[in-house]
């Protein structure tokens, strides 16, 4: 069995620290793969890489031990049993052993807060590269490993102004080259660095500086499969689902408003309005893209400390349907963010490894389903979306066996 490296920038987050406990009671079949799309029917034949062929690893900018961590995640969430962690004490051990300090470099206040090391290194941006270069190689040699996947897990980046540079990779290495500090944010170290080890890359996180144009370009040229951003695991799935109804029975939306709170790390950050912002461009982009224009909606994100790990969203759906009869639909989403998000990560692991291992580069539009903003996609209703997964799981199976 190959075994395959799954590096998580943020390893010692929520969603990192439930990926890494549910894989381990996966294997030993202590729990369900609930939530993990690849286990269903359509995907049995593709023959993706299991779960028990994974080994994990990462950086994170906090101190922290990963065994105590898991603890804390266990008791935020109310569905898990503390005796579990019991069950894998030894595997977290081993697991610690492969986690390494992340940078935060150019990454605002919020997160340089956070950092238990200096944002401002005193390195150059061509060696902050190489530094996640070498972890990332490391990490790979040392556990003998086929093949890593990168995925960005770590807290939501201020938006990044996109500037010619960023659309263009001979233009963005002159950059790396001059040394042009503010060109890059934390989130293109990693995944510049990904791509040059010949990792393939996910970004789960909002953040636009992690995967702009001159990236995938970058992907491109070494034959490495990318996609993001932003996970798609609570309201907006919910969204994606429902604006496609309206637009097919041609009712008029005339406003959308939803609020949201939560009290994880991420609640922490997006506190912070320079980052809600980031999180607020993936939320809100994607009514107008289903519907064809653009009604009054707002999105609203606010910091609940004593929530933990829990998330809720209330909606409210103002439309107008025959004779002008004013309606509403109002819908309220409540679950555990980590626990939505970490089989969708597994997922995604799954199918970059195979998007590799077929010989992909760039962008895996397949995968939009996945994703509030996916890249190099137009379409943003959900079923669309999965249709196109299916498609491609269809056009795989038909090609292995030509």
């Amino acid at each position: 069995m190959k075994k395959i490296g799954v590096w998580l920038i943020g390893a010692l987050g929520s969603i990192s620290v439930t990926v890494i406990l549910g894989s381990l009671l996966l294997k030993k079949d202590m729990s369900h793969s609930t939530g993990m799309v690849t286990e269903t029917e359509p995907f049995k034949g593709l023959k993706l890489v299991p779960v028990e062929a994974m080994q994990f690893g990462g950086c994170d900018i906090r101190n922290g031990k990963l065994y105590e961590t898991t603890n804390q995640i266990v008791q935020k969430n109310a569905g898990l049993d503390p005796a579990v962690i019991e069950a894998v004490r030894a595997e977290l051990a081993q697991i610690e052993r492969n986690i390494y300090p992340g940078t935060s470099f150019n990454c605002g206040e919020a997160i340089g807060e956070l950092s238990a090391v200096s944002g401002e290194r005193g390195k150059s941006l061509r060696e902050e590269i190489e530094e996640v270069v070498g972890l990332i190689n490391g990490f790979k040699l040392s556990n003998g490993l086929d093949e890593v996947v990168v995925v960005n897990l770590a807290s939501t980046e201020p938006l990044l102004e996109l500037k010619d540079y960023h659309y263009d990779i001979t233009a963005l290495n002159h950059c790396i080259d001059k040394n042009l500090k503010n060109s890059l944010r934390a989130s293109a170290i990693y995944t510049y660095a990904a791509i040059t080890s010949g990792c393939p890359y996910i970004n789960f996180t909002p953040s636009n500086g992690a995967l702009f144009p001159a990236l995938v370009q970058l992907a491109e040229h070494n034959s490495v499969p990318v996609m993001g951003n932003d996970g798609k695991t609570g309201e907006t799935l919910v969204k994606s689902a429902l604006a496609p109804m309206f637009k097919d029975r041609n009712l008029q939306i005339l406003s959308w408003e939803g609020f949201n709170i939560l009290g994880n790390m991420d609640g922490q950050i997006l506190d912070c309005d320079e980052n809600r912002q980031s999180k607020i461009k993936s939320k809100d982009a994607v009514l107008g893209k289903i519907l064809g224009y653009t009604p009054h909606s707002q999105v609203h994100i606010d910091f609940v400390p004593s929530l933990g790990d829990r998330k809720t969203a209330w909606d409210f759906i103002h439309f107008q349907g025959f004779l002008g009869t004013k309606m509403s639909l109002q819908f309220v989403w409540e679950g555990y963010d980590s626990a939505l998000a970490a089989p969708l990560v597994l997922d995604l692991v799954r199918f970059a490894e195979f998007g590799h291992r077929r010989g992909e580069a760039g962008l895996m539009p397949h995968l939009a389903s996945y994703f509030k903003d996916p890249i190099g996609v137009d379409e943003h209703g959900l079923h669309q979306q999965f249709d196109m997964l299916i498609d491609y799981v269809e056009k795989t199976q038909k090609a292995s066996k030509a």
